[in-house]
């Protein structure tokens, strides 16, 4: 067949999803959707507001025009040197052989799917949490429970290591600070859970470097615990989102399996390059985060002020409510041209720590909407905690970003 052939016919095939032979986990659902509008406020995926600097950009720049006169060549598969300088910032004594890197975390969190859960083999999350969890499950074909936190947002260890043990996980995750609720939980928590049980322990730090005390993380725990996992990225803090690298510190054997299952050269040469420049960069692009911190409590403070449910946050967003109706909240708020994010438990919303003319904008237009919202009881006792004990996730709760009980942003 010709292409003048082809002129006599659709140049679209007219076969729809349904037509499809699908694996039956995935028919009916959505691809992933975080709104992704021009706004003039866009608060709703907790980047970094602030890009990194010009003369920061122009290395960037230099290294990737540097990277492009051999893309004929494929990349580094190991990403040796970006390793390297991962374990040189995140310090602890970590070598490189102790540090994986990929596409953003969310990459690396499937990675570790593959190759320590999968099919006959559960993960348990604790929720509310982030809801690229069950996604990740789903699509190593593990099957995922979840368990409640307490009411406070955080993790009890008795209650934790029971449910590991009636779920029989071969997987738990745990974010802290958390998505959406940007609680934390202490390391000597982590390290009792992590005591007792055999599971392999994943600590989901993508938030971590917003803590109050950034430096209280469970990569401490790495020489004492084997099958412990810290997860993070470099989307957040480090103003990197567009960048798309992730990583993960455990021990060597743990990278190996990882090394495994992982595609060839998945990380591309221009990725690895900007990488490295952000991070031989560290402070500079970690310049805003004391900001940002400011920013959130500031932030936390003004929403309780005027008569808001707020959840402490360790992370650069606040989550707040609880509204009767807070889809009509995020829907005034986007008409005004404010961008947050409707997540997490019942009538709250999340919104993520930005500039001051972002977040002065932000509280002008709170003022007109709070006075005329119904609100739900305060407090995130009343947000379902109930039964800590494991249940299989709602998949039709992961097909409405609106309705799951986290963000999707990575």
């Amino acid at each position: 067949m010709t292409e003048r052939d082809l002129g006599k016919i659709s140049h679209v095939n007219p076969i729809t999803l349904a037509d499809l032979p699908l694996r039956d986990e995935l028919v009916g659902e959505q691809p992933y959707g975080a709104p992704m509008l021009e706004v003039p406020v866009p608060l709703n995926v907790n980047e970094n507001p602030y890009p990194p600097s010009p003369a920061i950009r122009r290395e960037m720049a230099r290294a990737v025009a540097e990277a492009a006169e051999t893309l004929n060549r494929y990349p580094d598969r190991e990403a040796l040197g970006l390793r390297e300088d991962l374990a040189h910032y995140i310090g602890f004594g970590v070598g490189s052989t102790q540090v994986w890197a990929a596409n953003g975390s969310n990459e690396v969190m499937v990675q570790i799917l593959q190759a320590f859960a999968g099919p006959g083999r559960t993960v348990l999350g604790f929720t509310p949490t982030y809801s690229m969890y069950p996604e990740y499950a789903r699509n190593t074909h593990s099957h995922y429970v979840t368990a409640d936190r307490n009411r406070w947002f955080g993790l009890d260890i008795d209650d934790a290591v029971q449910a590991i043990n009636d779920s029989h996980a071969s997987v738990v995750l745990i974010a802290t600070p958390n998505n959406p609720t940007g609680t934390a939980i202490p390391v000597s928590v982590i390290d009792e859970i992590c005591e007792r049980t055999t599971a392999m322990i994943v600590v989901d730090e993508a938030y971590q470097e917003f803590s109050d005390a950034p430096d209280d993380s469970a990569i401490a725990l790495l020489p004492k615990h084997g099958r412990l996992i810290v997860v993070r990225t470099l989307s957040k803090a480090f103003a990197l989102a567009g960048g798309r690298v992730g990583y993960a510190v455990a021990a060597p054997a743990v990278v190996d399996a990882l090394r495994v299952i992982r595609l060839p050269y998945h990380l591309s040469a221009p990725t690895q390059a900007v990488a490295r420049v952000a991070l031989s960069h560290a402070p500079q692009m970690l310049d805003k985060v004391a900001e940002l911190r400011i920013t959130r409590d500031e932030t936390a403070t003004w929403l309780a002020r005027h008569g808001l449910d707020v959840v402490p946050s360790q992370a650069n967003f606040v989550l707040f409510g609880r509204f009767a109706d807070r889809h009509s909240v995020f829907t005034t708020l986007l008409e005004r041209g404010v961008l947050v994010r409707e997540v997490g438990p019942e009538g709250y919303l999340r919104v993520s720590a930005g500039t001051p003319e972002q977040m002065s904008e932000f509280r002008a237009a709170m003022i007109e909407v709070i006075s005329t919202s119904p609100r739900l009881p305060a407090g995130p006792s009343d947000a379902g905690h109930g039964d800590p004990g494991p249940r299989t996730t709602d998949s039709a709760a992961t097909r409405d970003p609106r309705h799951v009980p986290g963000g999707h942003d990575d």
